[in-house]
C-alpha cells in the first residue's frame, strides 16, 4: 500500500514557476516509478510525465516538454514536478500517481493516486 499526498499548489501568474511535490508512504516507494497528470475542469485527466525509480529516466507530454522537470529524492521518499513558464492551459489539478511495474504513460498503468493539488495560472 502507498499513499501520496501533494503539495506545493498555488495561484501564478503566465511566465512565473511552481514546485509541486508528492510525499509518499511506504518503504518500497524507491522502487517505484511515478506519474504526474493533470485535470482542468470539464476535462480528462492528461498525462504530463513520469520518472522511474532511481530518477535517470523520466518522459514529458509535449505540451511541457523543455518547461517541467521531473525529479526525485528516494531518502525523503519525494517526487517533484518543477514547471517554468507556465500557461494558463497548465491550470488544472496535478495528481501523482505510482505505478509498481514500470515507468509508463498511459493512466490506467499506475496503481496508487494521490488526492491532487490545484494549480492557477492567470493570465
Amino acid at each position: 500500500q502507498v499513499q501520496l499526498l501533494e503539495s506545493g499548489g498555488g495561484l501564478v501568474q503566465a511566465g512565473n514557476s511552481l514546485t509541486l511535490s508528492c510525499a509518499a508512504s511506504g518503504r518500497a516507494f524507491s522502487s517505484y516509478a511515478v506519474g504526474w497528470f493533470r485535470q482542468a475542469p470539464g476535462k480528462e485527466r492528461d498525462y504530463v510525465g513520469s520518472i522511474n525509480w532511481n530518477g535517470d529516466t523520466t518522459y514529458y507530454a509535449d505540451s511541457v516538454k523543455g518547461r517541467f522537470t521531473m525529479s526525485r529524492d528516494n531518502a525523503k521518499n519525494t517526487v517533484y514536478l518543477r514547471m517554468n513558464s507556465l500557461k494558463p492551459e497548465d491550470t488544472g489539478v496535478y495528481y501523482c500517481a505510482v505505478s509498481i511495474i514500470t515507468i509508463a504513460t498511459e493512466r490506467d498503468d499506475y496503481e496508487y493516486w494521490g488526492q491532487g493539488t490545484q494549480v492557477t495560472v492567470s493570465s
